[in-house]
């Protein structure tokens, strides 16, 4: 008899800045006034997934290298970044970081969703600051470049309240943005620092792939995620929770990002995320997928899987299957 898929069920973490509604509805359950802010799928420590019977999924899969998620943000998340693999396992040796492993992420949308994302090229940030006002800042830019600007921000050799009052009155979706982010932490250096970064809308289907070093935070909206399974968060700010700027300033990679948006892959429904070994594969209602590792599906009717090497899996709607690659043995 060939393997079969197995249901599973995920973890909800209820985090301040989630959603109160979407988690919820997909789950076929009831909003109950908290905010639903991830569906873990996975056997992360801090959130394992289960069998039908209670079992821990880890009891068929072992430790899985990567997490599943689906993300429902109401409001911004912090700006962030995660080593590489080496920063990793040196991090971790000193006492940095909780684990010795990279966290590369990628997020698919699944509603129109807002993020920061990477450095901007040079040019753009100039043009930006420059019809803010921000003269000095743009010089200094052009210059310097962005590893100058945004150490001066978040050590004060520039005053980043100068840089977010510019913003006040400017119709740029950028400077909305930071005057939305100076309400909810006003006086946070990040908050002038995100002047710098790409400001990125997806439509559903489109997606970011974050690799070691990106600067990024996710603003507003809801996505499918697929990550390492590490613990390794870096923050610079827009958050109540510890912040590292001085370790951010170490491994975060400055290099323009001209293109953060994977639109192609929107197109193709395959969405790579080499660094963890896997992919994310969409299958639209009525098609089929055959299994040749251990793989998660999610179904946007709220039903999650566990697939077996060998097993076909045919949805009824749109899912979301975490392919290995290559394929594991």
């Amino acid at each position: 008899m060939p393997p079969i898929a197995t249901p599973i069920t995920g973890v909800i973490q209820h985090y301040d800045w989630g959603d109160h509604e979407f988690i919820p509805k997909l789950l076929n359950q009831q909003p109950d006034g908290r905010p639903w802010a991830e569906l873990w799928l996975g056997t992360h420590k801090n959130g394992p997934a289960h069998l039908a019977k209670g079992a821990p999924l880890a009891d068929l899969t072992g430790e899985l290298p990567f997490l599943l998620k689906v993300l429902a943000a109401e409001h911004p998340l912090s700006l962030q970044v995660h080593p590489s693999a080496e920063q990793a396992v040196d991090g971790h040796r000193r006492g940095v970081y909780p684990d010795a492993n990279a966290k590369p992420e990628l997020l698919c949308a699944l509603t129109h969703f807002e993020a920061l994302c990477g450095v901007r090229p040079v040019a753009g940030s100039v043009e930006i600051l420059n019809n803010l006002g921000c003269h000095d800042l743009a010089a200094t830019l052009r210059y310097a470049g962005p590893q100058e600007v945004i150490t001066d921000l978040y050590r004060g050799a520039a005053d980043p309240a100068r840089y977010i009052a510019a913003c006040g009155t400017s119709d740029l979706p950028e400077a909305r943005w930071i005057r939305k982010l100076n309400e909810r932490y006003p006086g946070d250096p990040s908050v002038a620092v995100a002047l710098l970064l790409n400001y990125v809308t997806l439509v559903p289907g489109e997606a970011l792939h974050l690799t070691a070093g990106n600067l990024h935070a996710y603003l507003g909206g809801v996505g499918i995620e697929l990550m390492g399974a590490s613990d390794n968060v870096v923050r610079g700010g827009l958050t109540s929770k510890f912040v590292d700027v001085e370790e951010l300033l170490t491994i975060v990679d400055l290099t323009p990002l001209v293109e953060p948006v994977m639109t192609a892959a929107a197109k193709t429904g395959r969405y790579p995320l080499p660094e963890a070994g896997c992919e994310l594969v969409r299958v639209e209602a009525g098609g089929s997928h055959t299994s040749t590792g251990h793989e998660l599906a999610l179904s946007l009717d709220g039903t999650a899987s566990y697939l077996p090497v060998g097993s076909t899996y045919s949805p009824t709607d749109t899912s979301y299957v975490v392919v290995s690659t290559p394929p594991a043995k």
